[in-house]
């Protein structure tokens, strides 16, 4: 019996251990409705070679999460079931994200897909980042943006032309992007790292270097959820390599921001604020211009909200304190998540400064602002570092008591 080393290198690229690849498949099989059967064992029988050709469902499963064929995962069928006589399908037409939730089935002959489907399919992800605005990662966002991305794969087979077959890689990219995204935001590391795989995938498949940036910038965050300050930095750097910074200085801001809140983590000063510099000066040169929606959020408040927090970072208080005004002077209305982030962010600044009442009762408008709205991932994150602060440095302080009996069950 001969191990599969295939899928232990394949796991190991994506940090999956044995449960928790059981857990993505079954998370998979329920998301198209069916019952989620797979345990630790059932991947350590594929992964000793015991189990040489998983059920239909789950090695669609397995495609989907790897990106690639059973075959390259080292199964292979029972010799009965090989069949010389059909070619191949192409291993991306056979992704399968999600049961295709905006698919309208198929009638007769096929019809070419054109310009007009793909503007259909990626006016979707404005009414999904919309949704995010507001409310922040959570699983529906997750599951809409993948059937989004399923849909864009099926339909990709049936394109006229080879551009609208790029074109729709970039679709499924972005869409798979957005699903990374609200994984990230609700602080669902590993299935945020596995979609963000995908994504580069499909960006690379497009020649998408917009969707590139977006995938890179969002590596750059998780990896300082995972505490790997360093990989933060070289991904927000690979950001900057992008091709699209050389074409639009706005994106070029975008990823000079991210390398200096990297900077900042890692305590390097001058590196930092080098950085930071570069985006003010790269964002002065941007000129209006439409972009895509899921970049939307950036622009001089935001850049303010993220000084805030290099400021913060390398010990510069005050001026953390003035850059979070500044972004919440700008950060739009319906905008709520960020402008609570931003809230949080003011309300450390504050408090850092030994502004005790001040910094609770800025920390107390957080959940006025997002009432109604369950706190993402990030925000209770950040929610909760605050408190820890605040008992670090007045563990005895009625205030601080009164705050923790008052927004304990929120936040946590």
């Amino acid at each position: 019996m001969e191990e599969n080393g295939s899928l232990a290198s394949a796991m190991q690229d994506l940090g999956f251990k044995q449960v928790e690849l059981a857990d993505a498949v079954n998370d998979h099989l329920r998301a198209q409705g069916h019952e989620g059967t797979v345990g630790d064992r059932t991947v350590r029988n594929w992964l000793t070679g015991k189990s040489r050709w998983p059920h239909r469902r789950q090695r669609e499963a397995l495609e989907t999460l790897f990106a690639c064929t059973a075959e390259d995962l080292g199964f292979s069928p029972p010799a009965r079931r090989r069949c010389t006589s059909t070619p191949p399908e192409d291993p991306v037409d056979r992704r399968n994200f999600l049961t295709a939730a905006f698919a309208v089935p198929q009638v007769g002959a096929p019809v070419a897909v054109g310009t007009s489907d793909v503007i259909r399919l990626g006016s979707g992800l404005d009414a999904l980042m919309a949704l995010d605005d507001t409310q922040g990662g959570h699983e529906d966002l997750e599951r809409a943006a993948l059937a989004g991305a399923a849909e864009a794969l099926a339909k990709q087979k049936l394109a006229a032309t080879q551009r609208i077959r790029k074109r729709l890689y970039a679709v499924a990219a972005d869409y798979t992007a957005t699903a990374a995204w609200s994984a990230l935001d609700a602080r669902r590391c590993n299935q945020a790292r596995m979609l963000l795989g995908q994504a580069h995938y499909l960006a690379g498949m497009a020649q998408d270097s917009v969707v590139e940036l977006r995938v890179w910038n969002s590596f750059a965050m998780l990896a300082h959820q995972r505490g790997q300050y360093g990989e933060a930095v070289d991904s927000a750097q690979a950001a900057q390599a992008a091709t699209i910074t050389r074409r639009d200085p706005f994106f070029a801001s975008l990823a000079h921001a991210r390398t200096a809140v990297g900077h900042s983590t890692l305590g390097d000063r001058q590196s930092a604020l080098r950085s930071l510099g570069c985006a003010q000066e790269a964002l002065d040169k941007a000129q209006p211009r439409p972009r895509p929606s899921w970049v939307t959020f950036y622009g001089p408040a935001e850049l303010a909200a993220i000084t805030s927090i290099v400021r913060d970072r390398i010990g510069d208080f005050a001026e953390a304190e003035a850059a979070s005004h500044r972004a919440l002077s700008g950060i739009p209305t319906p905008f709520l998540r960020n402008r609570a982030m931003a809230t949080a962010r003011l309300a450390l600044a504050q408090l850092h400064q030994r502004d005790i009442e001040q910094a609770c009762a800025t920390a107390s408008t957080v959940f006025q602002l997002m009432a109604g709205h369950s706190l993402c991932g990030r925000l209770r994150s950040l929610l909760c570092d605050f408190y820890r602060d605040l008992t670090t440095l007045v563990p005895e302080a009625r205030v601080a008591r009164e705050w923790e009996d008052r927004y304990r069950s929120e936040w946590s």
